[in-house]
């Protein structure tokens, strides 16, 4: 049974950072694409980033050169750094994995979701 579970949320301040966890099991988490997406209050959900098995990264342009995706494919688990936040980061922030690249960078779309956790800045 495929899992995805979030950890690492919270209130932090403008300017501050948060670093989220998302633990996988139930598949070959090395051959998966895994990514990050958010949801804010009143909003569609957005992609965020994504890394690759090989450990390449892609960006949405709100957060390029503050948040950075990373993993452990030996703990299986993937990570979410969040720098200088804004208040428009406030969300919830959802871990996918994805069988293709393309699924969760070209899509917007994952095979695969955890139940997400909640990241809340304020000014």
């Amino acid at each position: 049974q495929v899992q995805l579970v979030e950890s690492g949320g919270g209130l932090v301040q403008v300017g501050g950072s948060l670093r989220l966890s998302c633990a996988a099991s139930g598949f070959t988490f090395s051959t998966y694409a895994m990514g990050w997406f958010r949801q804010a209050p009143g909003k569609e959900r957005e992609f965020v980033g994504a890394i690759n098995w090989t450990g390449g990264t892609y960006y949405a342009d709100s957060v390029k050169g503050r948040f950075t995706v990373s993993r452990d494919n030996a703990k299986n688990t993937v990570f979410l750094q969040m720098n200088s936040l804004k208040p428009e980061d406030t969300a919830v922030y959802y871990c996918a994995a994805g069988r293709t690249w393309n699924k969760i960078v070209v899509d917007g779309n994952a095979d695969a979701w955890g139940k997400g956790t909640l990241v809340t800045v304020s000014s």
